[in-house]
């Protein structure tokens, strides 16, 4: 195999080795920008189905104000007879087990989001803890893992989260705002060596990170899939420690 068909094999794959120079997501920008000079650029406008030749020029700039919770890049593509717009997503990793908040919010925010009803709702604050539990022999009293809760409440649970599905991964993984997602960038740094890059369309990623049942994990959360919802935590026992999250493993676009 040429070397020109086997970087043609990655490019269908979607994922190739890089040189390090992806530290930041502005460096990710900043090829988009300098696309003609830039192999990598040219790889992914490739990937997004583009013809080199036809492209006049590429303006890519990081969106702020986004609902998403990582880093989206607009970019706008001025072609001989039309311009188009894509919405990349860019998650940079460091520990290809690590996980990846996709979304967070108050439970009310779901509530009206996904019309959740008010049985599961008042289950979903009991497991951020912006409801107090009663129950006492807790794992921590500050709320209830969803195992820690009555069979009846999580049968409400992972019914309702498995009828609506096809709703909420869409929401979470893609957004429903002004600026969804077309495309998703994960980069694997990797200490030493060359990292590597992922680059798949939204359709592709709802299928990756959506399949698979709904369940109640050992833990006491809850799995969509391959995605996990948790209460947030941290924050220095703030407020906001008490909303809903949603965290996925991007390197599982890799596989």
């Amino acid at each position: 195999m040429t070397e020109s068909e086997l970087i043609g094999d990655k490019i269908r794959l979607g994922s190739t080795t890089a040189k390090r120079s992806f530290e930041t997501e502005r460096d990710i920008v900043e090829k988009f920008n300098n696309w003609r000079d830039n192999d990598d650029a040219q790889q992914w406008l490739t990937i997004m189905g583009y013809d080199l030749k036809k492209i006049e020029k590429v303006k890519a700039v990081i969106i702020t104000g986004s609902h998403k919770t990582d880093v989206q890049v607009l970019i706008t593509i001025y072609l001989k007879e039309a311009i188009s717009v894509e919405n990349l997503s860019i998650k940079l990793m460091s520990n290809p087990q690590g996980f990846n908040q996709i979304d967070k919010r108050w439970v009310d925010k779901y509530v009206k989001m996904w019309n959740i009803p008010e049985s599961v709702a008042e289950a979903l604050k009991l497991f951020t803890g912006e409801v107090k539990p009663r129950a006492g022999n807790l794992r921590d009293p500050r709320r209830m893992f969803f195992d820690e809760m009555d069979p009846q409440t999580q049968k409400l649970i992972v019914d309702f989260f498995s009828e609506n599905k096809i709703l909420i991964v869409p929401d979470i993984l893609k957004g429903s705002d002004e600026f969804p997602v077309n495309w998703v960038m994960v980069v694997l740094k990797k200490k030493g060596e060359n990292h590597e890059w992922v680059l798949k369309h939204i359709n592709h990623v709802l299928n990756v990170f959506g399949s698979g049942d709904v369940e109640i994990t050992a833990r006491g959360n809850l799995k969509i899939g391959k995605i996990t919802m948790q209460r947030k935590g941290g924050n220095g026992g703030r407020e906001t420690s008490k909303m809903l999250q949603f965290k996925i493993n991007p390197v599982g676009l890799f596989y």
